[in-house]
């Protein structure tokens, strides 16, 4: 007898039951909803690339993460795993830009690995849902891209979250005005991990990755988090800054999309940023981290062709999200294993036609429904409805069949009517409202 298998996941990975994949959809489909009401089209480009077209384009640490792919035999091109849905992109539109036209507006969906610690939320195999805008350096693309995540986080019912935007060009235009601008790569590396490893350590680490002394790292630091308002703020750089686009570039988008805080901390590890840069928190869960992140990368398509094609956008880390719904216990995770809504009960196999006629008709109305295959005790019948969350029963025996009525049975309430199979499609509806 051959040895049995264990049935594990690797780690980092994780696998979904309906009930996590249920709300997970759902996700998706108002991501989808969203983007498309701005305007962004799909596309979608393969989870292997060659790794010329992936390496070098994050940064070292980014190239570190990325998942080489060992091809048959025959395969002599090296070949990797996507670890974003951007670099891809801005092969994609170099590409295809002539047909395309400018601007393009895009939106992907799908899986992306890095093969990083994993931690709370953060998987080596995860989903991104992006949006971009490509072909175009307006500031309208720039103030779009965070009015699209704010109406996405509004649509996705999260109460209490804060988008916090920052710039590259302050960031680099601080770093100059220090006389340390050629060290921007690795300082803004270790910038970035202020959140998760705090002053001191990143002190450490900018004075041994970016040869900085520890004076020089100090000053990094206080600029980064300069307090205020953010009108205070922009007033503080535009007077260190007089020259710096992209303190004109935040001004206007801040005057125009409320409630974002500046934060001049945010410096996003990827290097192919050069503009705006901004991260999604959610306030009732902090230690999560940024649920959507993202930025102007003016630069990246031209890597792939001599036509300039600079652009800006977001992606949302479905995964992450969804892991920090779980945890604060949003009411789309219902704890429901079915997409049905309705569950139609078998009292017999001689009226399994009568059954799925009913099920039909509600299905034309709309509704999701489930026909119970077997014809068992009708207590084995309700817990099977309870422990996939369906929300309604219809019943029909003998005398309910021979009458033309059925029974319409609120599972949550425990309450139930008998009326005419004529109008028991309003009913149901009324006890899912």
């Amino acid at each position: 007898m051959s040895r049995l298998i264990e049935p594990r996941t690797m780690s980092g990975f994780r696998d979904y039951s309906p009930a996590v994949m249920i709300p997970r959809e759902r996700i998706l489909q108002t991501a989808r909803d969203v983007y498309r009401s701005f305007g962004f089209a799909p596309i979608d480009t393969p989870a292997c690339e060659s790794l010329d077209v992936l390496l070098g384009k994050g940064g070292d640490e980014s190239d570190k993460l990325v998942y080489r792919v060992r091809g048959a035999k025959q395969e002599k091109e090296e070949m990797g795993l996507r670890f974003d849905l951007t670099v891809p992109f801005a092969r994609f539109a170099a590409k295809n830009i002539n047909e395309l036209g400018t601007p393009f507006k895009r939106y992907a969906m799908g899986p992306v690995w890095r093969g990083e610690r994993p931690g709370q939320g953060r998987y080596r195999e995860f989903w991104q849902c992006d949006f971009d805008t490509i072909g175009t350096t307006s500031n309208a693309s720039d103030i779009e891209t965070i009015l699209v995540v704010n109406e996405l986080f509004t649509k996705l019912e999260i109460p209490r979250f804060e988008i916090r935007v920052n710039s590259r060009a302050i960031l680099n235009g601080l770093l100059q005005s220090l006389g340390i601008a050629d060290r921007a790569a690795a300082l803004l590396r270790s910038l970035d991990k202020l959140a998760k490893i705090g002053r001191e350590k990143v002190i450490e680490e900018m004075v041994a990755e970016a040869n900085l002394s520890a004076e020089q790292a100090g000053q990094v630091l206080d600029l980064a988090t300069m307090a205020g308002t953010n009108s205070e703020i922009l007033d503080q750089l535009q007077s260190r800054l007089p020259e710096n686009d992209g303190v004109r570039r935040l001004r206007e988008l801040l005057a125009i999309v409320p409630g974002i805080s500046l934060d001049l901390s945010i410096a996003r590890g990827l290097e192919y940023y050069t503009g705006i840069i901004f991260e999604t928190f959610l306030l009732d869960l902090p230690t999560i981290g940024s649920v959507c992140s993202g930025g102007r990368y003016d630069n990246l398509a031209s890597l792939y062709t001599k036509q300039v094609l600079p652009g800006v956008g977001g992606s949302l880390g479905v995964d992450r999200l969804l892991a920090a719904m779980e945890e604060l216990k949003h009411p789309w995770l219902t704890g429901a294993s079915s997409p049905a809504q309705v569950l139609v009960f078998n009292l017999g196999a001689e009226h399994l036609g009568e059954y799925q006629k009913l099920a039909k008709t509600l299905r034309d109305a709309g509704l999701a429904v489930e026909v119970f295959p077997d014809a068992k005790k009708l207590g084995q019948q309700f817990q099977y409805a309870e422990k996939r969350g369906h929300r309604v029963g219809v019943i029909a025996g003998e005398q309910e069949i021979a009458s033309g009525t059925v029974k319409v049975k609120d599972l949550t309430k425990k309450e139930e009517a008998t009326v005419p199979v004529v109008d028991f499609i309003a009913t149901v509806k009324r006890v899912l409202q």
